[in-house]
């Protein structure tokens, strides 16, 4: 039994799941396999010791006692029969990985290429990308479509993106062996980066692509049509798959996020789904009663306003609000906060039947402490 971390071998974590370990696994071993290494004694003593780190962690109660006691558990008999890495190569890639030349024709299948050419791998991802969109408050309530202008790197026409020159191809990376990241050992702790020589992608290119100069793709002018819902709030984000940056190589491109700006209305602040608008009114009519006009994003809708109608009075109107993002049938209410409105100037003929007014309420001397309209401002903001 290998007396090297088992983890460490197959360069994973202790928490690593199975499929971590299968994956981690079958990369060493199409790195390390002796029909990929002919007269390699240390590539085979490697496969070697791939092979029973992963025998032992793949089955759990083996890799319960090994957490436990380490790799004494298993001298002395303990860990069963010793495991043919061969016969192991075969059940995780499901065909022949003896020792006689079946390796070859494995590689092409799972691979898509020959053993000597080195193991193809996708490139990295790309980056993904935030733009800005402003909307008014009605068009936030309504929906609108719109086009938006960017730059990113696309893939590059010339090498179809592979980065490669024509008749040119990629050889697994010489630095990581392919896997696309390195491993660094500080104490207890080891730890994976993405590989500096091919930035993670497993390979490297002979003869790069004269235009991109190997990354496979070329900054340019992008546009895209963004459908924005009904009820976004500033700072909704959209998400446009696949509209960032491409990868490196031939890599998955990323997405590009939608960032939705609202304008601030002029008659309206909006509060989730609700609206709030300050409705003046004249005086007389908060002392008569009668109806008002009050605006809302589609159109004006009348008002009945009872008589004695107090200042900073608030006037729910249902479903005249902004519609939900995420349900359609749901529709905020407008909130209309009653604001007196004292006229500054007033005829004389108003002057005298407003003093006559207030004589009758019992201000006697409304016309000669103070002005009639600052009486009236004070008692229809509710401070008499």
């Amino acid at each position: 039994m290998a007396s090297e971390d088992f983890y460490d071998l197959l360069g994973v974590s202790r928490g690593a799941s199975p499929e971590e370990l299968k994956k981690a696994y079958r990369k060493l071993a199409v790195k390390y396999h002796p029909d990929k290494n002919p007269g390699d004694k240390d590539a085979e003593e490697q496969f070697k010791k791939t092979s029973e780190a992963y025998e032992v962690l793949k089955d759990p109660e083996k890799r319960r006692r090994y957490d436990q006691f380490g790799p004494d558990a298993f001298r002395g008999g303990g860990g069963g029969a010793a495991v043919d890495p061969f016969d192991l190569f075969r059940d995780v890639f499901g065909g022949g990985g003896g020792g006689g030349g079946g390796f070859g024709s494995m590689f092409e299948e799972f691979f898509g290429g020959s053993s000597s050419q080195g193991q193809e791998s996708g490139g990295a991802r790309g980056s993904d990308l935030r733009v800005s969109v402003e909307v008014t408050l009605k068009q936030a309530a309504e929906g609108v479509d719109r086009e938006i202008k960017y730059r990113r790197y696309g893939s590059c026409n010339p090498c179809d993106g592979s980065g490669a020159a024509s008749g040119s191809g990629k050889v697994m990376c010489p630095t990581c062996g392919g896997i696309g990241q390195v491993a660094s050992n500080q104490g207890f702790i080891s730890i994976r980066r993405a590989c500096p020589k091919c930035s993670g992608s497993g390979v490297t290119i002979d003869n790069p692509c004269g235009t991109c100069g190997g990354e496979g793709r070329v900054r340019e002018p992008a546009t895209v049509k963004v459908s924005i819902p009904k009820g976004v709030d500033d700072g909704t984000r959209l998400c446009s798959r696949g509209r960032g940056d491409a990868g490196l190589m031939g890599g998955p491109a990323a997405d590009l996020y939608v960032f939705v700006q609202v304008k601030d209305h002029e008659l309206f602040e909006r509060d989730g789904d609700d609206l709030f608008h300050e409705l003046a009114l004249p005086y007389t009519l908060a002392t008569l009663g009668g109806s008002i006009d009050v605006p809302t994003l589609n159109g004006k809708v009348s008002l009945k306003i009872p008589a004695g109608t107090q200042s900073g009075r608030t006037f729910r109107l249902r479903d005249k609000g902004m519609p939900n993002l995420r349900s359609s049938s749901r529709i905020g209410d407008l909130y209309a906060r009653i604001s007196i409105h004292i006229p500054k100037k007033l005829t004389k003929k108003q002057r005298e039947l407003l003093v006559e007014f207030a004589k009758s309420c019992g201000d006697k001397d409304a016309d000669v402490d103070e002005g009639i309209i600052d009486k009236a401002k004070r008692f229809f903001e509710g401070e008499d």
